[in-house]
This record gives structure tokens, sequence and C-alpha cells, in this order.
């Protein structure tokens, strides 16, 4: 992802029913057919086995990028924000923002100090408490100290269990308060003291402590305050849930919005992050498999804020696994948005990915492997796909970089595919790759007609990764029904193209609605709401095509332009039955009366299963929003008399999902 997005069968033959114009383009398809003045339309699928064709398993998956603070204060659960005091730079004194300080002038003194006891983290926070309990100047009540509101408040939750890590050391006997608080500090939600001896707490100590809560604010703070005179220094502080999902420190509810989606992969960790602006503040995996305390943590400077890189290397794989899905690695290859790195100087890059895949996979022996074993995680992860670089097929070293990658990568671990920056998706590439990335960003008329984008594409040759799509600009909004629809006409093209398109994944998945960097995203959040777009419940609807059997369909109707289909055959392992999917968008502002016809089918439809899902609005420029999140999403129904001839209405601006469970005529005759 840039900063802004651009990149650039023999048919089924049936009796015409309407005097219409019937338009055939392609061998495998869903058809395009405008609405303008008829509001009547017929389908056609064939079902016959021979007509059918096995999509890619990994068709449908999601792309992370920290961005809009998507980890840092999204799906990684730490709740402090700038923990470390890092963020403001390595000089001091420094910016220590969002920590504040409680008190004043004549109280308490604030700055950073290089004391830390962690070498790659010199940078604590030294306060001084200028009050006492007696004497001249007498702290007030709850005494001072500072305190941090975590990304735009905590979400402290009522009978909830929180993790307190904090390293503290002072220069006298000290009582210290750690608290969580409303965002006034009135409301005290947990807290404990700290007694510390004079000789106690002289050096630096780890203090861990466990917090219930005895109550509910969803913008809580962190409290740190002291009424004795003396000084305390302060370094890597973390609030976390005790409750994240499998103890693997990813927020719960976040985690469960995407496994709904059944991705079938998870490209991280970008996008422009593995990039930056600059070299130097591009991601770097190996500072990020220490313990979290002595994580360096970098600022993004495409996205412009301060990471931790508590979500780091290790985390995105575990995150991958967790899902059930297979991890997209994408590194950087020595170029930036601003500095290349040389050909004759990139081995040093190409040996980092070498080792980053030993890490991944290799055994508990192998000197990456082996870290990954006291990490916790002896057996190798999955790491079976691998993108050299975003976006950077046009810049001057790319290609010699790239062949570099590819070589070594294969020389030693033949079996992963090699992702180029460099779109075939036209021309031929000019050097060898398993896949090759394909983005756009565009308005939602461009996109719905992108849906034959992939038609003409050779179908041999490495396969299309589109691993960044979404219609952004005016008609986008932050998440428009009429966006959601451009992008589901899309992706109808994309399985129909499914012999030559090997996944796919929306850009970007998240949002924090306190920090938008980008417009529109599939799941916006807060400290403690969530909300799917209608761009998140187009790819719900579609989370069934992966490995899915597509099957042709025409659609008939009187003109060219509003209308798409497409047909697909999947197994629904919970029931134990195999289902056909019938999905149609309708682009236009017509109702259509639509029959379906359904041929060669070698199974009965269970009609008392069928169902009609829609995904729609009273206006296409609706969104979802906190205050009405479900305003535009999917509402399934009944779908009375369905068999192999049916009418269906499909609403004008919609994407209709037919799902119709079926039994095996064996079965059948048996009952």
């Amino acid at each position: 992802m840039e900063l802004q997005g651009t990149m650039d069968c023999l048919g089924v033959r049936i009796t015409a029913l309407f005097n219409a114009l019937i338009l055939i383009s392609g061998l495998w398809g869903s058809r395009a057919h405008g609405l303008e003045a008829s509001q009547t339309a017929v389908l056609t699928v064939n079902a016959s086995s021979p007509s059918g064709r096995k999509m890619s398993d990994t068709l449908f998956g999601v792309f992370f990028e920290e961005i809009n603070h998507a980890g840092a204060g999204g799906i990684w659960a730490e709740l402090v924000s700038n923990r470390g005091f890092e963020a403001g730079g390595p000089n001091t004194p420094s910016n220590i923002d969002p920590w504040s300080i409680i008190g004043n002038d004549s109280t308490i003194f604030v700055a950073t100090d290089r004391t830390s006891c962690f070498e790659l983290n010199k940078v604590a926070l030294r306060v001084e408490v200028l009050c006492d309990n007696t004497g001249p100047i007498i702290c007030p009540a709850g005494g001072v100290g500072i305190y941090n509101p975590g990304y735009w408040g905590m979400n402290i939750e009522d009978g909830k269990e929180y993790k307190i890590v904090l390293y503290v050391r002072t220069s006298s006997a000290m009582n210290l308060s750690v608290s969580l608080t409303s965002p006034d500090g009135l409301q005290n939600l947990a807290s404990s003291t700290i007694m510390a001896g004079e000789s106690e707490m002289s050096n630096w100590t780890k203090v861990e402590l466990f917090f219930i809560a005895q109550g509910s604010n969803a913008k809580s703070r962190l409290q740190l305050t002291a009424s004795d005179k003396g000084i305390v220094w302060f370094d890597q502080i973390s609030v976390m849930p005790v409750d994240t999902y499998k103890g693997h420190g990813f927020r719960k509810d976040l985690f469960a919005m995407v496994a709904d989606l059944k991705p079938r992969f998870l490209r991280f960790p970008g996008g422009c992050f593995v990039e930056g602006e600059w070299l130097r503040n591009a991601f770097r995996w190996k500072g990020t498999l220490v313990p979290w305390e002595e994580r360096s943590g970098h600022f993004g400077d495409v996205w412009m804020y301060w990471t931790d890189d508590g979500l780091g290397y290790y985390e995105f794989l575990q995150l991958a696994e967790d899902l059930g899905t297979s991890a997209v690695w994408v590194v950087n290859n020595g170029i930036s948005h601003n500095d290349q790195v040389a050909t004759t100087n990139i081995l040093p890059f190409v040996k980092d990915t070498l080792d980053s895949i030993e890490f991944a996979r290799g055994s508990v022996n192998s000197t990456w492997g082996s870290l990954r074993a006291a990490m916790g995680h002896p057996i190798p992860f999955e790491l079976k796909y691998l993108a050299i670089g975003n976006e950077d097929c046009g810049k001057k070293n790319y290609r010699g970089n790239f062949l570099k990658f590819y070589y070594a990568i294969k020389a030693t671990y033949p079996d992963i595919e090699i992702i180029t920056n460099c779109d075939g998706s036209s021309t031929p590439l000019d050097h060898p790759a398993d896949m090759y990335d394909f983005h756009i960003y565009t308005s939602s008329n461009n996109l719905f007609a992108m849906s034959k984008q992939f038609d003409h594409t050779s179908r041999s040759g490495p396969k299309a990764f589109v691993s960044e799509y979404a219609v952004t600009g005016s008609d986008a909004g932050k998440g428009s029904l009429l966006a959601a629809l451009g992008e589901a006409g899309f992706l109808l093209g994309l399985e129909r193209n499914s012999d030559v398109v090997e996944m796919a994944s929306y850009a970007p998945l998240f949002v924090n609605d306190n920090d938008r960097r980008w417009n529109p995203d599939a799941i916006v959040f807060n400290s403690w709401q969530l909300y799917g777009t209608p761009s998140y419940w187009v790819q719900y609807l579609f989370k069934e095509s992966s490995g899915a059997i597509y099957l042709p369909s025409i659609i008939q109707a009187n003109s060219s332009g509003s209308l798409l289909s497409s047909a697909i055959l999947w197994e629904n392992t919970k029931e134990n039955n195999k289902n056909l999917k019938i999905k149609i968008v309708n682009f236009g502002s017509d109702i259509v009366n639509l029959k379906i016809t359904i041929t060669g089918l070698e199974e009965t439809i269970n009609s008392s299963g069928a169902s009609k899902t829609i995904l729609t609005s009273g206006n296409v420029m609706d969104e979802n929003s906190f205050g009405v999140p479900n305003k535009v999403v999917p509402l399934e129904h009944a779908l009375l008399d369905a068999g192999t001839e049916m009418l269906v209405v499909i609403s004008p601006h919609s994407l209709t999902s037919i799902n119709l469970p079926l039994v095996s005529t064996t079965y059948l005759y048996a009952i």
C-alpha cells in the first residue's frame, strides 16, 4: 500500500426467453448486463461435474499492515502507549507523550534520562517528588506522579484481570501507588501500593502486579503516584489484559472478526510499513525476537507513529497459526520510499531474509530455530510464501535485488513460493517468480468494471496475487455500500479467473477510529467498540470460495453493465454437506426479477434449508458507525420454493448470496 495507491469457455448456450442482446465474453464466467428499462433477467448455472473447476485453496485471505494503529493500540492487546519512554527519541530530555504529569511545578519534576538497565532502550523516566507528607510543601491528596491514557483510553472491564509490569528504582524509601482509574483520576478501578524500602529498590527492580477491576470504564488510565519526597525512576511499563486469545496477546474481539472471514492466508507486516520512508525506519524483524522489555521499537515514518514492536515477527507467525492460515511474509529488499541499496551491496539483506525463514522453519538445532524454540514454539511455523518488497517494481535496483533474493532462497528452500512486485497480468514477466503482486485502489465504477481484469491474462506462467484492492475516493467515504458493491463485482471476476488468480486480500484490514491514516478500512474499532464496514461484509459473503468448485453461469438481460453473478459448490464441514452458492451483484438502481435455472445438478436441493442473504441499504452512501454498527450488514432469509427453477427478486444496489444445501440422490433413495 502506498500513500495513495493506483496501479495501474465455451459458454452454456440457452434459449433466449426475452428479446434481448446476449453478451457472452469468455469461457468461464459471471456475465455483466445492464438493466435500464427491463427489470427481468435470466441466470443459468451449469452444475454438471465436467463443467466445474476447483478454485485456489488460498483464494481469499487478509492483509495486515501496521497502519491506523492496527497493531499498536489494536489487535496487540498492550494498553500502555510509549511504555518504555523511547518514542521521543534517544536524546534527553525528550517528549514523553502521551504520558502526563499529576501535580505542578512546585510538587514534582519529571524528565527523561539515559539510565535504563536495558542496553537497547536506554531512556528511562526520572520523577522527582518535591512534596512530602510533612514539611513546607505538602503533597496533595492522592500524591503526585504520572499517568498514561493508553491508546485514547484503556478499556478496563469490571471483574476482568490485568497484569501490570513495571521496572522501578528509587533513591530512598518510598510508597508508590499503582492504579487503574477513570480518565479524570476520580474513579479507582484497581490499585496496589509498592512499599519500597531504602535499599530494596536502589537498583532496577521488576515489579509484577495482578489487578481484578472493581468497575468499568472504556477510557481509563494508568496512574503511578507517590506522596514521599524523593526520586523514583520508571521504565518499561505494561498493562495487559490476562484474557487474550489463547494467552498469545491478541485482543479477542478483533481476532474473532478476522477469524470469521475464514482467511486462507495472512500477509504481513506491510505494505509501506516494511519499506519505510527511509530504510533506517523500516521494520527490522530481528529486533523483535527479544523479551518485550528489550525491544527497541521504532518510528514508522510512513504512517507517522511510534510502535514498541510488541507485535513482532514471532507474534505475526503466531497470529497466522492461531487463525489456521498460511503466512505470507513480506520482506524488505533494500528499498524504501527514498533510498535504495545497490544490488552489489544487497547480500546482507538476503542473508537477513534467509535467517528469518530459518527462524520460522528451522529445526531446534539450527541457530535461528533454536531461538524460536526458546521463545516457546519448538515446532516449526508454516511459512510457504515470501514477497520480495512492496510496490518496488519501478525502482532502479528492484530487479537486480529481487534476483539475488530469488536464487538464494530457492537454493535453500525450493518449496517457498516467491512473489515479485512486478505486474504480470498484461505482459509476461522478464524474471522468474511464482506469483506477482497486483494492487488496485480506484473508484467503485472502475473496480466493478475490472471484474474482467484477468479475462485475457495468459493461463501459463506465474499467477496473480491481488494483495491489495479497495474502492477509495469520494464514493468510498469511510466505508460505503457503493464501495463494497464495486469490490464485490471485482471479486466475482477473481472467482471466474481463479485459474490465474491464486490469492486476494483487501486493504487496509484495521483502523483505530482515533487515528485514521487511510479510508476506508474493513474493521473499525476503538478501545472498546468495533464494527465491520460494508467492505468487511462483502468479504464475509465470499468466505466459502477458497477451494470451492467454480461453476459457469450466464445472465441474460437487455443491456450490458450492472449485473454480475457467480456460482460455486462448497463443502460445509460443520454440517457435513455440499452446498451450491449463487452470488449476484446488482450495481444498478432497478429491482430485478431474476429467473434462475440450474442444469446438470447431480444432487437434490434441500429446499427446507435454502437461504437468501442480502447486503444492501436505503442509500448507496450508507455506512456503519459506532452509533449504528449494523446499518449495512447481510440479512439472511429463508428461500421458499428453492429448486432448479426459481424466481428470485434482486434488490437494487445489492449483493445477494443464495445458498442451496444439497442432498445426494443415492441418500434420498436409501431413505
